[in-house]
């Protein structure tokens, strides 16, 4: 098991209850699909994980070691994101920096990799997201599908266990949405462990190998993507699957 939370509980302010009672494994070169309404938690769950959100209880093991999640050290969640990467929604590329800075960057400041090094890695991680004859490029020159797979490629570079992804189409236009998406299939053909937060249900279906439903701070349904898709067991799914059916049915909606 690469990844494991249990019973994961978040509130903001003692009040807004975000996340109640929240479980999930995650095996090595899954590519976990995590469904739901706006509002159901689902950012809440994946800043939690990478730390980026404190927990107010709960219990992570990744890698063979064991969290408090409610007191993870700053040594603690260093090591963590060692290990990790983090795709945002919206991009969260340096603007004063070209494409092939961005990518380095992690490497040399963060892990003090060689110059030389870092570049030869960041060229090769641009390559995979096809992007490397952009290098020179600054964020403000480059269209939103190109930064997000900048962005990707930042995160490639440091060879995670794991990538977390954080809506990463939700800021592009539609004409934008297939590019990422193609550089996302080609990482789970890879074999790449992935945690996507998504609206994107066509990627769901034919990528993920495991569904995560979430509503109301809850885990409704959760288990492979196939039967999630077509025989969910709970009413809540069936409702979210019918309503997606129903608006991919709409006159004028394109795949």
């Amino acid at each position: 098991m690469m990844l494991e939370v249990n019973h994961l509980y978040k509130s903001f302010d003692g009040a807004q209850e975000v996340l109640l009672d929240v479980s999930l494994k995650v095996e090595k070169g899954d590519v976990v699909a995590i469904l739901g309404p706006s509002g159901s938690g689902k950012t809440t769950l994946l800043r939690c994980v990478n730390g980026l959100e404190k927990a107010d209880r709960g219990e992570m093991i990744f890698d063979g070691k064991k969290y408090d999640m409610a007191r993870l050290t700053r040594r603690e969640m260093t090591g963590i994101r060692r290990k990790t990467a983090f795709v945002f929604q919206n991009y969260n590329l340096f603007l004063n920096k070209t494409v092939l800075q961005n990518v380095t960057l992690g490497l040399t400041s963060g892990r003090g990799v060689h110059r030389a090094e870092a570049e030869a890695r960041a060229m090769e991680a641009l390559r995979k997201v096809g992007m490397d004859g952009r290098r020179d490029a600054y964020p403000r020159e480059l269209s939103g599908g190109q930064q997000q797979r900048v962005a990707i490629a930042r995160g490639v570079v440091t060879n995670p266990d794991i990538i977390y992804f954080d809506e990463p189409t939700s800021a592009l236009d539609p004409e934008l949405i297939g590019e990422v998406l193609s550089v996302m299939r080609d990482l789970a053909a890879e074999g790449m462990t992935m945690l996507v937060v998504t609206h994107e249900m066509n990627f769901a279906r034919n990528v993920s190998t495991k569904v995560l439903f979430m509503d109301g701070g809850r885990v409704i349904e959760s288990g492979n993507t196939a039967d999630f898709f077509a025989h969910p067991k709970e009413e809540r799914s069936r409702q979210f699957i019918r309503s997606i059916q129903n608006r991919d049915e709409m006159p004028g909606k394109e795949d």
